[in-house]
């Protein structure tokens, strides 16, 4: 099989992982943490857990290629997922926060799916090849969610610590994918003997700069708000876990049905306009969520736009990053740009919870639209160059990957 659908195979079963932690984490903290103020620590330390994890999969995949490690990274998250499921039928908060952070550590993997299909396709395609790989995730937004709620009960006495075992299931799964990637690197791989730039050098590139804080932008923004949510309709406003869920599940087809259409909205927005719309959607969410309204519609909708604007940002970054450097160096700045976009989302997401109760609902997605100002004063002052055109994903540089 084309390695391209193995890796969307496989995104389609590990991606549950970070999905569930986000439906699960908050509702389980409420009743397992000693303060409500902590009832977001486990999903929280997931993403502590990707972001800690972003540069030592970057290294171990450069020293033993991408297969191998791909394959032991989802049998780690396989225990991690039993000791979820241990901490919740032991109803401790220390052992579901520990399992919850293993799986995060693996998200840290599933990230580099997309980077490792682009080096499968030519280099006009890599915004094709991007979208493709969320496809998986839009087939785990389904995926997930069922799978929560037909295993919840599996331990009897004890809901939702089948949940995890489920989840366990589903990474051993990912792992017998992975194994069918063929044994050898994509050509790019070999190219290491080529002058590789520091990390000041490859800062120094206004580009790379822009794509970096466009993806941290994307994912601060979703993750502050999306890791708020199930706790604030659930444990604050007192919707049930099915409308809950749902909502999480309507904001999962945002940020991933686009995927469908992405590479030609790119072609035909281009990055700056992509870009700019993406915060657009994601501002339209803030002012639905901070209308002071808590029906699940309003959720709904502010959830949705959070979805789709995320996915247009986080692709246009994705594929503007790709251009920023050589087969040599794309480890290196793979690495840079995954832990600062994750150390961001991880931070911000720690204190999520923390900021609801004392703030609210509303004042919390108020917090970030200065980060959106700022996302939309550098795309505006930033030259793109050749990139910036209608074709954008075709006019990456050969050997860009």
């Amino acid at each position: 099989m084309n390695p391209l659908y193995l890796l969307t195979l496989a995104q389609a079963l590990a991606a549950c992982g970070s999905i569930m932690v986000v439906l699960l984490g908050g509702i389980l903290g409420v009743k397992l943490a000693p303060s409500p103020a902590l009832a977001t620590l486990a999903p929280a330390l997931a993403i502590v857990g990707m972001a800690g994890m972003t540069i030592p999969a970057a290294l171990a995949m450069q020293r033993w290629g991408r297969r191998p490690v791909l394959v032991a990274a989802a049998l780690f998250a396989a225990v991690a997922a039993c000791l979820a499921a241990l901490g919740v039928a032991r109803e401790s908060f220390p052992l579901l926060c520990l399992g919850c952070m293993g799986v995060g550590m693996h998200n840290a993997f599933v990230q580099q799916y997309r980077f490792a299909a682009t080096e499968w396709v030519p280099p006009d395609d890599a915004g094709r090849a991007v979208s493709i790989i969320m496809l998986g995730t839009l087939a785990a937004a389904f995926l997930s969610r069922e799978a929560a709620l037909v295993s919840e009960n599996w331990w009897p006495g004890h809901v939702h610590a089948g949940s995890f075992l489920a989840l366990a299931g589903l990474f051993l799964l990912a792992a017998a994918v992975l194994l069918a990637l063929p044994h050898r690197e994509p050509t790019c791989s070999a190219a290491t003997d080529a002058p590789v730039r520091s990390v000041r050098e490859l800062w120094a590139q206004p580009t790379l700069r822009l794509a970096v804080l466009g993806s941290m932008v994307a994912w601060v923004t979703m993750s502050f708000i999306m890791t708020a949510t199930p706790v604030s309709m659930n444990s604050v406003d007192g919707y049930s876990f099915l409308e809950t869920t749902a909502v999480i599940q309507a904001h999962l087809l945002g940020m991933y049905v686009p995927a469908l259409f992405s590479a030609h909205v790119l072609r035909w927005l281009g990055l700056r306009r992509m870009m700019l719309a993406g915060c657009a959607l994601m501002a339209a969410c803030i002012g639905i969520a901070g209308s002071g309204h808590h029906t699940v519609l309003h959720y709904w909708w502010a959830l949705v736009l959070l979805g789709v604007g995320w996915n247009w940002l986080f692709v246009a970054s994705t594929t503007l990053l790709t251009s920023s450097y050589q087969p040599a160096e794309r480890f290196r700045v793979q690495a840079l740009n995954e832990f600062a976009t994750f150390g961001a989302q991880g931070a911000s997401s720690l204190f999520a919870a923390m900021v609801l109760f004392a703030t609210g609902w509303e004042y919390l997605n108020l917090l970030m639209l200065p980060l959106l100002g700022l996302m939309v004063v550098m795309v505006l002052r930033t030259s793109l160059g050749p990139t910036e055109a209608a074709g954008a994903a075709a006019s990456t540089p050969t050997g860009a990957k």
